[in-house]
C-alpha cells in the first residue's frame, strides 16, 4: 500500500522554481521550465478561462485551442545542454487536452499570425516562445479568446494555477504523469503535424492590405538568423515585387533583441548587406524580426557607402501610423518623446507602463470614447492594431496584439510610394533621439531595489533628484533634473531636454536604461554610460546600494 507521504511532490529531486509572470506572459530559464512546471501553469491558466464568460475572453471545453511555436529547441525537443529539459510544446498539449479541450498544432509560426488566426475563430491560444531573451531562457504567452492576456487576469489566474499545483503535487508518485525530474514518465513525443492554413492566412493578410506590387524594383535583404518568420517574410516581399536577397540564415539560435541593438550585431549585418552590394546592386532596406517575429527590424541603406541606419521602433511606429491614418495612438512611456512633437501628438492617448496588456488596454479606452483607427506600438517595434483600418479601399482588420510585419511592409511601402530612401522617411520626424541598453545577468533583487530607492516614499522629490544628481553628473554632461516620471520605472528629465530612464525587464534578469536626447550621438552616449562595464553609471548605483 503506498504511503500518504509518496507523493509526486515528495520525490522530487530539485527544489521547483514557479513560473511568475513577466512584461507578456511567462519565462523562465530552461531547466526550470520542467514539463510538470508548464503542464501545471498552462492547465491552471485553461480552468480559468473556462469559468469566465465568453464575453470576457472565456473558452468551452471541447472546443479547438490553438498551440504554436518559434524555432527554440527546447520548445519541441530534450536539449542536452540545458540537462535534458524541454519538450515545452508537448507539455502545452497533454494540459490542453486534460483541461478537455481540443489541441491544433499551427506549427512554427509567428507570434501574431497564430493570434490573428484564433481570434478570428474566437478561441484561446499559447505561444511557445522565449522571444527575444538568451538562448538559455524560453516560455510561452497565453491568449484569452478575445486576445491577450490583460493584467487584471493575473490574480485570479495565479490562484488557479496554486490550487492544480497542489492536486498535482499530492498525488501518489505512482499514479503521477511526472517523474522524479518533472518530466513526462512517458518519455519523448511527438507533436502532430502542423495545420498550415495559419501561415497562409497571415500572408494573404497583408497581400490584400498591400495590394498589388507596391515594392516593384526595390531590393531588400532579410537578415534571416533563427527568427520563425524568417522564410515567411522573404515570400512576402517577393509576392509584393520586391528583390529579395535571404542573408545570414542560422540553424543555431540567435536572440535578437530589436530594442537594443548593439555595435556588433549592427556590424554582422553590415557584413551581410556589404556582401548582398557587391554581389546584386544598390540596397534598399534591410529588414528582419526578433525570434518569434513579432518585433521588427528595419535598416536603411546608404546609397553612396552602403552604410546602415537603424530606426528605433518607437519611431518607426510613428511613419505607421500616420500612414494608416489613426485617430488615436497608444504608446508607453519609453517610447521616444518625438511624439509629442510631431503630427500625432493631438491623437496621443495617455502613455502607458511598459507592455503590451497595457497598451491594448488603452487602445480599449481608446475605442470607449469613440476614436475609430485606434493603433499602439511599444519601443521595440511591435506594432498593434487596436480597430479595423480601412486605407484605398482595402480593410485591415484589428490585430491587438504585437506584429513585425505590418511596420515592416508599411514603412518599405510608404517610401517607395513616395519615391524616397527610409532615411528621408525618418527625417521628416521631429528630431529626437533614442537608444536604449541593458546590463544582462543583472539580479532583479537589487533592480528592484534601485527602483525604490528613487521612488518616493517618505523622502522627498528634492532629496531623490540631489542622489541622482551625484550619478548623472555635470561632468557626464547632464544638466539640472527637471522631473521625474514613474510611470514605470524611473525616468529622469533633465532640464535640456536630456531624458535617461532607467526600468528591469520585466522577462529576465537585466536592468534597462533608455536614454533621450535632440541627437543621436547624444542618446547613443547616454545609453552607453549607462551600461559601461565596470564604472558606468548603473553600476555606480549598484554598488552604492550594496
Amino acid at each position: 500500500m503506498i504511503e500518504s507521504t509518496d507523493t509526486l511532490r515528495s520525490r522530487l529531486s530539485y527544489e521547483p522554481k514557479e513560473l511568475q509572470f513577466g512584461t507578456s506572459g511567462r519565462r523562465g530559464e530552461v531547466v526550470d521550465l520542467t514539463q510538470l512546471e508548464i503542464y501545471l501553469n498552462v492547465l491552471g491558466e485553461l480552468r480559468y478561462l473556462q469559468s469566465i464568460a465568453l464575453a470576457d475572453g472565456g473558452i468551452v471545453a471541447g472546443d479547438e485551442f490553438y498551440f504554436a511555436t518559434d524555432l527554440r529547441p527546447s520548445s519541441t525537443q530534450y536539449v542536452a545542454g540545458e540537462q535534458g529539459y524541454g519538450e515545452i510544446c508537448q507539455a502545452v498539449e497533454r494540459a490542453v487536452r486534460e483541461a478537455g479541450m481540443r489541441p491544433v498544432y499551427l506549427g512554427k509560426i509567428p507570434t501574431p499570425a497564430l493570434t490573428a488566426y484564433a481570434l478570428a475563430r474566437g478561441k484561446g491560444s499559447i505561444m511557445v516562445t522565449g522571444s527575444h531573451i538568451p538562448f538559455s531562457r524560453n516560455g510561452y504567452k497565453l491568449n484569452t479568446s478575445g486576445g491577450e492576456l490583460l493584467k487584471e487576469h493575473e490574480a485570479p489566474i495565479n490562484a488557479a494555477v496554486r490550487r492544480v499545483r497542489e492536486e498535482l503535487y499530492g498525488q501518489a508518485f505512482s499514479e503521477s504523469l511526472f517523474d522524479q525530474r518533472g518530466l513526462f514518465k512517458t518519455g519523448h513525443s511527438d507533436l502532430p503535424e502542423a495545420l498550415a492554413a495559419a501561415r497562409s492566412e497571415y500572408a494573404q493578410r497583408y497581400l490584400d492590405f498591400f495590394a498589388g506590387a507596391p515594392l516593384q524594383g526595390k531590393r531588400i535583404v532579410v537578415y534571416q538568423h533563427s527568427a520563425v518568420g524568417r522564410d515567411l517574410l522573404v515570400e512576402i516581399l517577393g509576392r509584393m515585387g520586391a528583390e529579395v536577397i535571404p542573408a545570414g540564415r542560422s540553424e543555431t539560435f540567435i536572440p535578437i533583441d530589436t530594442e537594443n541593438i548593439d555595435a556588433a550585431q549592427l556590424a554582422a549585418i553590415q557584413v551581410l548587406a556589404d556582401e548582398a552590394h557587391a554581389k546584386h546592386g544598390e540596397l534598399f532596406a534591410v529588414v528582419s524580426t526578433d525570434g518569434d517575429s513579432d518585433r521588427p527590424l528595419i535598416l536603411g541603406v546608404n546609397s553612396e557607402t552602403t552604410a546602415l541606419r537603424f530606426f528605433g521602433g518607437d519611431l518607426l511606429g510613428m511613419i505607421v501610423a500616420e500612414y494608416l491614418g489613426a485617430d488615436a495612438v497608444v504608446v508607453p512611456i519609453s517610447c521616444n518623446d518625438a511624439i509629442d512633437l510631431g503630427k500625432l501628438a493631438p491623437m496621443l492617448e495617455p502613455k502607458t507602463k511598459i507592455g503590451s496588456p497595457f497598451v491594448i488596454a488603452g487602445m480599449a479606452n481608446a475605442l470607449h470614447k469613440g476614436k475609430k483607427s485606434v493603433c499602439g506600438w511599444e519601443a521595440n517595434g511591435g506594432f498593434l492594431t487596436g480597430s479595423d483600418i480601412a486605407r484605398n479601399g482595402h480593410l485591415l482588420t484589428a490585430l491587438p496584439t504585437r506584429d513585425a510585419l505590418l511596420p515592416i511592409l508599411t514603412v518599405l511601402v510608404a517610401a517607395s510610394e513616395r519615391g524616397v530612401s527610409l532615411a528621408a522617411l525618418f527625417d521628416e520626424l521631429p528630431k529626437r533621439f533614442s537608444k536604449a541598453a541593458l546590463l544582462k545577468k543583472f539580479p532583479r533583487p537589487m533592480s528592484l531595489r534601485i527602483m525604490k530607492q528613487f521612488t518616493p516614499d517618505g523622502a522627498g522629490l528634492e532629496e531623490i533628484k540631489l542622489e541622482l544628481r551625484g550619478f548623472f553628473t555635470a561632468e557626464l554632461g547632464f544638466t539640472d533634473i527637471a522631473r521625474l516620471d514613474y510611470t514605470d520605472g524611473v525616468r529622469v528629465i533633465f532640464s535640456n531636454g536630456d531624458i535617461a530612464h532607467i526600468r528591469p525587464s520585466g522577462n529576465a534578469d537585466e536592468l534597462r536604461i533608455y536614454g533621450v536626447a535632440d541627437t543621436q550621438v547624444r542618446a547613443d552616449a547616454i545609453a552607453a554610460m549607462g551600461v559601461q562595464e565596470p564604472d558606468g553609471i548603473l553600476r555606480r548605483i549598484e554598488r552604492s546600494l550594496s
